[in-house]
C-alpha cells in the first residue's frame, strides 16, 4: 500500500521538474534569439513564493534593460503571458568572465561576419583573446558559404581541448551562434576549455586509501602512476591524515 501511495507522489514531483526545465530552455532560446545584438549569455530562472526572479546575463546589459526599462516591462509581460511565469523580477548584469564565455563569443564572431569582416581574421583575434584570459584551450569553427558557393567550414584550435570524459561536462563551455550573410547563412561553434580543467585535485584521506590507490595502479600496470603516488605519499608523511597531488 505505501509503494503504491509514494509512486503517485514521485511522478508529479518528476513532471514538476520537467515542467520547470522545459520553461527553462524555452525561455533561454527566446532571449538568446532576440538578444543576440546585446551578447546575449544565459539566464537563470528562480522561483519562491514571492514570485519569481528571472537574471539575465548578457555582454551589454544596456540593450537588454531599453530606454527607460522599456524592454524589461516588454519582458515582463512576454514572461507572465506566454510562459507563465508569475511575478516576474528581471534582473540584468555581465557574466563573471565574458572572455571565457563561449555564447558571448560566439555571438561577437556572428555579429563581425554579419559587419562583413573576414571570417579567418575574426577567429583568429577571438581565439587569442581566450587564451590571453586563461582558458586551457579553445577550437572555433566556421561553416558555410565562407569566400565561394560551395560551402566548407574551417576549424582553427588553441591549446589543449578536451572532448571526452567528465572534464567536457564541468569545465567545458560550448555554444552555437548563425550570422545571416548575402551568401546564406554561417555557422559558428565556440569549445572553451576552461582553466579549473588544468588543476585536477586527487584527495587522499588516510594511509590506507592511500595503500588501495598504489595496489589498483599497480594492477592495472600505471608503473609510473604508483611510484608518483607513493613519492606525494612518503613527502607527505605518515599518518598525515589527508595529501593532495596536483599535476
Amino acid at each position: 500500500m505505501l509503494r503504491r501511495e509514494v509512486e503517485p507522489e514521485m511522478s508529479r514531483i518528476k513532471a514538476y521538474f520537467l515542467r520547470q526545465g522545459l520553461t527553462r530552455v524555452k525561455v533561454d532560446e527566446y532571449l538568446a534569439q532576440n538578444f543576440h545584438t546585446a551578447g546575449y549569455a544565459g539566464v537563470q530562472i528562480v522561483q519562491s513564493g514571492l514570485g519569481t526572479r528571472v537574471h539575465i546575463y548578457a555582454e551589454r546589459p544596456a540593450l537588454v534593460i531599453g530606454r527607460r526599462g522599456a524592454t524589461i516591462r516588454k519582458l515582463q509581460a512576454v514572461f507572465e503571458k506566454v510562459f507563465g511565469l508569475e511575478g516576474a523580477q528581471i534582473t540584468v548584469s555581465q557574466p563573471d568572465n565574458i572572455e571565457l564565455n563561449a555564447r558571448v563569443q560566439a555571438f561577437r564572431i556572428a555579429r563581425s561576419l554579419e559587419m562583413g569582416y573576414h571570417f579567418r581574421r575574426v577567429a583568429m583575434a577571438t581565439l587569442r583573446r581566450i587564451m590571453e584570459a586563461g582558458a586551457v584551450g579553445v577550437e572555433i569553427i566556421i561553416s558555410g558559404k565562407l569566400s565561394r558557393e560551395r560551402a566548407r567550414f574551417e576549424k582553427l584550435q588553441a591549446g589543449k581541448v578536451i572532448k571526452t570524459g567528465n572534464v567536457v561536462d564541468v569545465h567545458t563551455d560550448r555554444a552555437i551562434a548563425y550570422a545571416r550573410l548575402p551568401l546564406g547563412i554561417i555557422g559558428v561553434e565556440v569549445r572553451i576549455i576552461k582553466p579549473e580543467a588544468a588543476q585536477p585535485n586527487i584527495t587522499i584521506k588516510s594511509d590506507s586509501e592511500a595503500a588501495d590507490v598504489v595496489r589498483l595502479l599497480e594492477e592495472a600496470g600505471a608503473g609510473q602512476g604508483a611510484e608518483k603516488v607513493k613519492e606525494i605519499i612518503e613527502e607527505g608523511g605518515e599518518g598525515s591524515g589527508e595529501v593532495q597531488a596536483k599535476s
